[in-house]
C-alpha cells in the first residue's frame, strides 16, 4: 500500500521532493480521479480559467483512466504532461490532486489510494470525473462554453 523510504517509516511523498521521485513514485501519486482530463477554457484577455464538465474523448469515464496514456501527448495536441516543474503552473489542478498537495506541503486526502490501498474510497467520496463529466467525443469544441462547471 504505502511505499516507504528504506529503513524509515516515512511515506516517500513526505520525504522526497517531487523533482527527485522515481517514475514509479511519481505515477503512483496520481489518484486516478480524471479531473485533470476535463476540458478547460482560458479567457485570453483576463487569464481566467474555466473548467468544464466535458472530459477528454480519450478518458474512460468508468475507470477514470486514459485509453491512450502512453501516446496521449502525441495523439491529443491539447493534452499536457504533468511534470514536477509544471505543478506550480497549473492552477487548474484540483485542490485534492496529490501533486498539488505535495507541492503546497499539504497532506494527501484521506481517501487517496496510497493511503487506503484502493480507489474505492475516492469513488465513494465522489471526487472523480465519472461523477461529474460527460465524454467529449460527441461535443464540438465550439460548444464547450455551454458546459462550464466552475472557474479557477
Amino acid at each position: 500500500m504505502v511505499e516507504e523510504q528504506k529503513g524509515e517509516n516515512i511515506p516517500f511523498w513526505e520525504s522526497i521532493p517531487l523533482s527527485k521521485m522515481s517514475e514509479k513514485q511519481w505515477e503512483s501519486l496520481c489518484d486516478g480521479c480524471g479531473l485533470c482530463c476535463v476540458e478547460k477554457l482560458e479567457d485570453a484577455e483576463t487569464g481566467v480559467i474555466y473548467v468544464t464538465s466535458v472530459a477528454c474523448e480519450y478518458l474512460d469515464l468508468d475507470s477514470c483512466r486514459c485509453r491512450i496514456y502512453a501516446s496521449r501527448t502525441q495523439m491529443n495536441g491539447s493534452c499536457v504532461k504533468l511534470t514536477p516543474e509544471a505543478v506550480a503552473l497549473y492552477r487548474w489542478l484540483p485542490e485534492t490532486c496529490a501533486y498539488r498537495c505535495i507541492h503546497e506541503n499539504r497532506p494527501l486526502p484521506s481517501w487517496h489510494p496510497l493511503l487506503c490501498g484502493s480507489p474505492k474510497a475516492m469513488k465513494k467520496a465522489g471526487v472523480t470525473a465519472s461523477h461529474r463529466s460527460v465524454s467529449g467525443d460527441s461535443i464540438h469544441p465550439d460548444d464547450l462554453h455551454r458546459f462550464i462547471d466552475y472557474q479557477v
